[in-house]
């Protein structure tokens, strides 16, 4: 999968966390989940530091989806 960069514009760091998460977490989450996690890390990020990394986002969010998962693993 390939980043779409527009003249002038800097491609988006979290689109490609989104894009690895969602190819990590394929078959186990839907691409709307992978979504709304990782829009989550980076506003509670920011909330709490002020400043976001790009893979500060990532780690927050994969934490999420891995016990998203483990939830889902012991319902079912």
């Amino acid at each position: 999968m390939s980043e779409r960069i527009t003249p002038g514009k800097e491609p988006d760091p979290y689109e490609a966390v989104s894009a690895a998460l969602r190819a990590e977490f394929s078959g186990i989450h839907p691409a709307a989940t992978v979504t709304r996690c990782v829009e989550a890390a980076h506003y509670g990020a920011l909330e709490v530091t002020g400043h976001v990394h790009p893979g500060l986002v990532e780690r927050i969010a994969r934490k999420h989806l891995e016990v998203l998962a483990l939830v889902a693993s012991e319902r079912g």
